[in-house]
């Protein structure tokens, strides 16, 4: 129980050892990549989906009869405290396990080009041919001291920080749970944690949102068309179960699988150890590797989500790699990178907490900054600044 709260062997040796970028090129990477990882199979991929549908239709008929389950056993002779009690632990395993394959659903369709949701899949291409640059970026993009109005750090007291960063651990929590839940349709809506150089109220479902380029007005239509005829499908479908139901067996695994989404990429993209790169030191490769791999639920983060966590990193490099192909990568890229190569094996729960409380901003200037916390301060520095 103790791992649970510490933090990972990988992440501590990084708040020790101080930074320097990685020498290694795409160039680098590529001549070693064997081009048989980049070989896609449509029969494996299309059976891969056929077992989450089958997973998640599995799961729904055993839900169904949860409460069918329950009334039996009380009529077996079982106390009705233990039948509820039961009943209860029965819908947590349903509503986790459900939240699971959805999020997996989500993962395949972030691997087959982020279909059919054409806004996000636009503004995510943008975050893989920018990623980590502070100009060019899309996703968990910091903030900076000015934004805050935080006095210069030359006049800045300790005081000034507390007064913006510093919360009570409950409030904290709650905030953690408001993004968790409602991050993703937050950040679809307002664009916030995107990158801060688009104006207030732009957001994914807007054609003419500066999101997009003015070829792209059509798609975006048409992916809210799609968006509209799902949401009348499932108020249609609930209306026919009834809503204590709909909340049972599809909203509530819905909410879920939001917060493994914005878990998962918050987590990938924030760290306290990781770099983001202004344009003079930004390389694709450098924004590329500055993200973490985690071995996020274990054995159910590599069979029901696809590898996204655990080979984020080679994802990045080369988004082209199949899922089922980017183990082998990420071994490749491993011996490639050594010391460059970021893994952290901090509990996800235990992680995000650190990330929500240590990650505040960064400041307007340097072309390589790292998140400073609530007492302003970073916990790694560059080689050059020891030096």
């Amino acid at each position: 129980m103790q791992s649970l709260f510490n933090d990972g062997p990988e992440y501590i040796r990084r708040t020790e050892t101080p930074f320097k970028p990685t020498e290694v090129t795409l160039s680098d990477v590529r001549a070693i990549m064997p081009k048989d990882l980049f070989e896609r199979s449509t029969l494996r991929g299309m059976l891969v989906v056929l077992r989450d549908v089958a997973c998640a239709l599995l799961l729904f008929e055993l839900a169904g009869r949860i409460d069918s389950f329950v009334q039996n056993a009380l009529s077996w002779g079982l106390r009705a405290p233990t039948a509820f009690a039961l009943q209860f632990v029965l819908w947590l395993a349903y509503w986790f396990f459900q939240s699971i394959v959805f999020a997996g659903c989500w993962v395949l369709a972030h691997e087959a080009g982020h279909a059919p949701y054409y806004a996000w899949r636009t503004t995510h291409q943008s975050h893989h041919k920018g990623t980590g640059s502070l100009e060019r970026d899309e996703n968990y993009v910091p903030r900076t001291r000015s934004y805050y109005l935080l006095p210069p750090e030359s006049k800045a007291q300790i005081s000034n920080y507390h007064e913006i960063f510093e919360d009570t651990p409950i409030y904290t929590l709650l905030r953690i749970v408001l993004m968790q839940t409602i991050g993703w349709q937050y950040y679809l809506l307002t664009n916030i944690m995107g990158n801060p150089s688009y104006p207030k109220g732009t957001n994914h479902f807007q054609p003419s949102s500066l999101l997009f380029k003015a070829h792209q007005k059509a798609k975006i239509i048409a992916s809210n068309v799609g968006l509209t005829i799902m949401v009348v499908l499932l108020a249609t479908w609930g209306n026919r179960v009834g809503s204590w139901n709909f909340l049972r067996l599809y909203f509530i695994p819905y909410i879920l699988t939001n917060h493994w989404i914005v878990m998962i990429t918050y987590l990938q993209h924030s760290d306290p150890t990781i770099p983001h790169y202004r344009n003079k030191e930004w390389t694709f490769l450098r924004g590329a590797v500055s993200t973490v791999d985690r071995p996020f639920l274990g054995w159910m983060g590599r069979f029901f989500l696809h590898n996204v966590s655990h080979d984020h990193i080679a994802h990045h490099v080369f988004s082209t790699i199949p899922f089922y192909n980017l183990p082998y990568a990420t071994e490749i890229i491993k011996n490639l990178l050594g010391d460059d190569y970021n893994y952290d094996s901090t509990n996800s729960f235990r992680a995000l907490y650190r990330t929500f409380s240590q990650c505040c901003f960064i400041e307007d200037d340097g072309d390589i900054v790292f998140y400073k916390n609530k007492d302003g301060k970073a916990i790694r520095r560059l080689e050059s600044d020891v030096q």
